[in-house]
Formats: C-alpha cells, structure tokens, sequence
C-alpha cells in the first residue's frame, strides 16, 4: 500500500508528538506549540501515513506579506527512515505553499545532517549561507533555498 501525505489534524497530535521526541535529541518542537500550528492558518502541517500508521510530518510556515515559506520541520519515525517518507513530506509542502501563491521555500538544516543535505540538494535545494552556534548544541545550520515557481508541483519526487 503506497504512503499517502495528507493534511495534519488535531487527533494526530499525540503521534506527531512522539514522532518529534524520537526523531530530535534537542529543539524540539513542544506539544502546545505543535498543536497551536495544526491550527494556524500560516502553518502547513503535513502527515505521511501508510495503512493508518502516521510515518512521518513536515512542517512550514508562512507569513502573508511574504513570497517566501520556511520549511521549519520534517521528522520521520526513526525506523521509517530510509522508505522516501522524508521525500513525500517535503514535496507536500512545497506544493501547498506554492498554491497558497509563495514562490520560493527556505529552511535551516544542520550542517552536521548529511541525508537531509542529500534530499533537500537534490530536490533543487541551493545553499545560501551558513548561521554558526544554531542548534541547541552548538552545531551550525546551513541555509538553502529552492524557488517553486518554475516547478510542476503537482508531480511527485523522482
């Protein structure tokens, strides 16, 4: 059965939850945060689900004056790595941002997260500059961007 991506709804809110806690060592994301961003209209929130089991869910957010969405969170259920959920959710995002009209997606990615700099590069993702002492931890982020306009966002990832 194929993994189906669909909008994150307030009764997948303990799920996502455990799926942030197990995904992130630091910079999480809380409960009371994730469920004011299930609500918000500025947030796409995403949910990956196989035969009823939440996989994974991605998170951006948007702001109404702007062009540009910030992908802030993708985080996948550590033994559903490796199946393309991560690919999925990154795509659903940057389809419903591109039809709430952005244009372009940015985001932050640890400069130490050698598979997310994998996926987000070759999706069309291109680094733009580098934030030192980020994350909790210390580890810097890299900055990378991805213009959405001259995509077809209706089709899959490759």
């Amino acid at each position: 059965m194929p993994i189906d991506v669909r909008p994150a709804g307030f009764a997948d809110l303990d799920t996502l939850v455990a799926i942030e806690n197990a995904a992130f060592s630091g910079d999480k994301l809380s409960r009371r945060s994730l469920r004011r961003l299930i609500g918000s209209r500025t947030a796409i929130v995403g949910a990956a689900g196989e035969r009823g089991v939440i996989l994974g869910y991605a998170l951006a957010l948007t702001r109404r004056r702007s062009g540009v969405a910030r992908l802030y969170s993708i985080a996948v259920a550590p033994e559903e790595t490796g199946k393309g959920v991560a690919a999925l959710l990154l795509h659903y995002v940057e389809n419903a941002a591109y039809r709430r009209g952005f244009h372009t997606m940015r985001l932050e990615v640890r400069s130490d997260n050698k598979p997310a700099i994998r996926l987000y590069e070759k999706t069309g993702y291109r680094s733009f500059a580098q934030y030192e002492n980020y994350y909790h931890d210390g580890m810097s982020a890299l900055r990378y961007q991805k213009s959405l306009c001259a995509l077809n966002m209706e089709n899959g990832p490759k």
